[in-house]
């Protein structure tokens, strides 16, 4: 008999995968992302990518979960000893994103209730920064501020209360929530917005294909990068999940499900958006290439202008942001169950103690970016995790396994034991050449941006502390947890019953 948690349906696995890969960057990312790399023309190399690096890896990720039974870095400890640091090094980055991922969620909540009134005002940019966030110079971290601190409790709140509840009873009821409200709430937002005037230029600009943009590698990258960051690729979490699955499951199934979930979310999110935009646009006389944003901007400060001009204001900026909301919590829970999994397994404890342990130090370290240099801080280890931790030990994951391990053949044999699809050379020819290849030009190009200009127009030091000391620390940190050995199979054993009684009670 398996010990290990499971999860309760096979729908409420997939719910839980689609939860973590769509998140706030499906909302504000993919739009603005295809609209600068050639509009209509961006999904040809967004599908190519999606079936070519992101479905496969999605299936790798999935079926060294599934065969080893494991936390991430039990996993790759399981493929080879010293692939165990890699493991870790993916739960530190979730780690650390765990950190100031609830604190935009925050944001949300806040501007949930600001929608009521439109308090932003008539200049949304200047009242974030300045009236809400109180934004200092990058470094001077100043006090707490009370609008970020208190709902950010009440986020770590939720979030704990789900992961504390186990996998069937907690992460797979929040997303039996989370999910179908989500995508009811969005696809509300999408119809209102595709009914404003000026939602057929917004649509129009964002559709419209600029074929000689597919020429350039700028584009490709673009298309590679934004399946690799939106999937969940490389943060552990895939094979965390994974490891819950019953030993019948079909991986490769499970996979396309997911990945082509996430795209028509994405899809559907650059749709409402551009709407969105159209309308603003339209409004204001502009042009659709000038009200365009991405991130943070078009959240909190884009959006509060359409909202303000849009039909009953309140209820459509209460929508939107509530969808923030549930698709920052679904990640979150998530991204905090790498470490949780992997420090229960690791030190031979509890799930209540391994929640309490990794969740309490993350929600206590979160409070930095509540602060009056939050946005900065949070903006400056945002971009270096994600460059320079994600996308790196992504490359280290498939080198390691298709070039060292060669462990590809046995991985497929694993899934095709069990799966209806199944793989062929094809998948191994996309993890061992294609996927390296375009992740190892990424770190090029990257790199080569880092080096000629200062991220953002921070200060050198300021990026070199809060940037690159973080993300190379979380290397040194997966090293670091490999020192300790793993407990023997009966500890381990009790581990899992320990876990069983406490959500039962």
């Amino acid at each position: 008999m398996e010990n290990r948690s499971q999860w309760g349906t096979r729908l409420g696995f997939l719910l839980a995968a689609m939860g973590s890969a769509i998140g706030l960057g499906n909302i504000w990312r993919f739009p603005a992302t295809a609209f600068e790399n050639g509009g209509g023309a961006f999904f040809l190399p967004y599908l190519f990518a999606l079936l070519t690096a992101g479905i496969p890896l999605l299936i790798l990720e999935y079926t060294i979960g599934h065969k080893f039974r494991g936390s991430a870095p039990r996993s790759y400890g399981k493929i080879s000893k010293g692939m165990e640091w890699i493991g870790w090094w993916q739960v530190a980055i979730s780690f650390i994103i765990s950190t100031y991922y609830p604190v935009i969620i925050a944001w949300a909540i806040m501007y949930a209730y600001f929608s009521f009134g439109q308090q932003w005002g008539a200049d949304p940019t200047g009242f974030f920064v300045g009236d809400y966030l109180q934004l200092g110079d990058p470094g001077t971290f100043g006090g707490l501020v009370p609008s970020v601190f208190l709902p950010l409790i009440a986020v770590w709140a939720i979030a704990l209360f789900f992961l504390g509840r186990g996998v069937k009873k907690g992460i797979e009821v929040a997303n039996k929530i989370f999910i179908p409200t989500l995508a009811i709430i969005f696809l509300i937002i999408v119809i209102r917005a595709v009914t404003l005037d000026g939602a057929l230029t917004g649509l129009d600009a964002f559709f419209k294909p600029d074929w000689g943009a597919i020429t350039s590698g700028k584009v490709w990258v673009a298309a590679y990068g934004q399946i690799f960051f939106s999937l969940s690729i490389a943060f552990a979490i895939m094979i965390t999940y994974a490891s819950y699955l019953p030993k019948k499951s079909d991986i490769t199934n499970n996979a396309f499900i997911t990945g082509f979930a996430n795209s028509s979310f994405e899809l559907l999110a650059g749709i409402g958006v551009f709407a969105a935009l159209g309308f603003m646009a339209v409004q204001s006389g502009q042009d659709i290439s000038d009200v365009v944003a991405g991130g943070v901007g078009l959240a909190f400060m884009v959006f509060p202008e359409i909202i303000s001009q849009m039909p009953a204001p309140g209820f459509f900026g209460f929508l939107f942001f509530a969808s923030l909301v549930l698709a920052g919590l679904s990640s979150l829970i998530s991204i905090s169950e790498t470490y949780i999994a992997g420090l229960q397994e690791k030190f031979n404890i509890s799930r209540g103690k391994a929640v309490t342990f990794g969740g309490g130090i993350a929600a206590i370290l979160s409070l930095a970016f509540a602060t009056k240099d939050g946005l900065n801080l949070l903006d400056t280890v945002d971009h270096f995790i994600n460059n320079y931790g994600v996308a790196l030990a992504g490359l280290f994951e498939v080198v390691a396994i298709a070039w060292f391990a060669k462990g590809l053949k046995d991985f497929q044999n694993h899934a095709n034991s069990i799966s209806d699809i199944r793989l062929g050379i094809w998948w191994r020819f996309c993890l061992g050449i294609i996927t390296p290849v375009v992740l190892g030009y990424m770190m090029l190009q990257n790199l080569k941006t880092e080096v000629t200009e200062a991220y953002g127009g921070y200060p050198i030091e300021f990026l070199f502390n809060y940037g690159w000391v973080i993300a190379i620390g979380a290397m040194f940190a997966g090293a670091l947890f490999t020192i300790k050995k793993w407990p023997d199979n009966a500890s381990e054993a009790q581990a899992n019953e320990s876990e069983d009684k406490e959500v039962a009670q």
